[in-house]
């Protein structure tokens, strides 16, 4: 999609000839200037740069879209909403410096992001002291909305952490019984990248497939900032496996699954949501095809509740996909605004001294449909989505092969 000169949106306030002007492009982040009425600043935190910035990029485009679709709409009145968007370039201590920095401008009164469930790790606590809300539209991470022991005792910790993508200990056991009961894979070599969100991931993959009756006859961790695969290639070579399953990004898996087939080994590569992006095939290769990936909801193109979304992120002319995660992004920006909107009517058309905290308790009650389906949360935060897809490179792309759920 190409990028075209951003058209103001302006609407005439009811004071008189004053225009508001919608959120800036993707080279400027001064958003909405308000002629009137009252700014709210959403934060957006995304790897913004760096091997990751495909998503980052398509999270920050949606919300902007998001932002200027309620100003337009007037959908808050009085109230004009901006984003001020961060660069966290996948790093916990960029992400927590963001968080600092977001809980200062007293104009923020929420934030959506981060993508990665560790990045989230470092924010969750300085959010939640400020009673600022935070709404991921991808950290899928279960410790982060159900604590540390999330498999025998869930404990929510912090009431500002909220996510529109549905976790890990749902996606890795999905995967799981379709790489054993669909894809006939009975062998499987477990990799990750010691990172929050890949260990976790194979770690519920790697229950379930024991549990289906699969054995898991090699582990191996990488190191992700390296981009020579050969040893960990020559061991899955040497296993006898026919799948290999990845918890981790699209960076690593790449190289990764394109390493090991030139090695020798006929197997399908597989892994979860943070490998659907059309860059894993770019690096991937000729030899991804068959490879499986999951991601969470139904696949955005084929929902009715989606088409506007699409039509109007294209008409934009953002230079950038939405990737994975735009659609989920949208909606933690709408789940936002719908809670300011809440807190305002509420107020007698004001915004109350204690703003942030009123916020995060209404977007604990929020119910809409959204670009992704209809869009609430658990006692945990969680979506109360939990539906899943399965992918499979065909042709070049990624094809829509199954959806639904974990059902245990």
């Amino acid at each position: 999609m190409r990028q075209r000169s951003l058209i103001a949106i302006t609407a005439a306030l009811a004071a008189g000839a004053l225009t508001l002007t919608a959120c800036g492009s993707r080279d400027d982040d001064s958003g909405s200037d308000s002629g009137g009425g009252t700014t709210v600043v959403i934060g957006v935190d995304a790897p913004l740069t760096g091997d990751l910035s495909a998503l980052g990029l398509g999270i920050k485009n949606s919300a902007d879209l998001a932002v200027k679709t309620a100003n337009k709409d007037k959908v808050v009145d009085g109230i004009t909403f901006k984003i001020e968007a961060l660069d966290d370039q996948a790093q916990p201590s960029a992400g927590q410096q963001n968080a600092t920095s977001f809980v200062a401008n007293k104009d923020v009164l929420g934030v959506v992001g981060p993508l990665n469930s560790s990045v989230a790790e470092s924010m969750q606590k300085v959010f939640d002291d400020a009673k600022l809300v935070e709404v991921s539209p991808a950290n899928t991470g279960p410790a982060l909305s159900q604590g540390a022991d999330w498999q025998t005792n869930k404990v929510r910790t912090y009431k500002s952490y909220f996510r529109t993508a549905t976790t890990d200990a749902i996606q890795g056991p999905f995967a799981a019984q379709y790489v054993f009961n669909d894809a006939k894979k009975k062998n499987v070599f477990v990799i990750d990248d010691k990172k929050t969100y890949g260990a976790g991931l194979a770690g519920t993959f790697t229950d379930e497939f024991k549990k289906l009756g699969g054995k898991v006859v090699g582990t191996e961790h990488i190191d992700p900032d390296t981009k020579d695969f050969s040893a960990v290639a020559t061991k899955v070579k040497n296993s006898g496996a026919d799948a290999v399953y990845y918890g981790g990004e699209y960076p690593q898996a790449g190289p990764l699954a394109k390493q090991i087939k030139d090695a020798g080994a006929k197997i399908t590569f597989a892994g979860g949501d943070a490998i659907y992006s059309p860059e894993y095939i770019k690096l991937a290769g000729s030899g991804s095809k068959g490879d499986i990936s999951t991601s969470v909801g139904a696949p955005i193109e084929e929902l009715a509740s989606a088409k506007e979304f699409i039509a109007n992120y294209e008409a934009e002319g953002y230079k950038e996909a939405y990737e994975a995660y735009g659609g989920y992004a949208y909606d933690s920006v709408w789940a936002i605004i719908e809670a300011v909107k809440k807190v305002v009517e509420d107020n007698d058309g004001e915004l109350p001294s204690d703003a942030r905290a009123k916020v995060t308790e209404a977007v604990q009650n929020v119910s809409f449909d959204g670009v992704t389906g209809k869009v609430s949360f658990d006692e945990y935060g969680d979506t109360t989505n939990k539906q899943l897809t399965v992918y499979s490179v065909e042709n070049g792309v990624w094809t829509p092969v199954k959806s639904g759920t974990y059902t245990g």
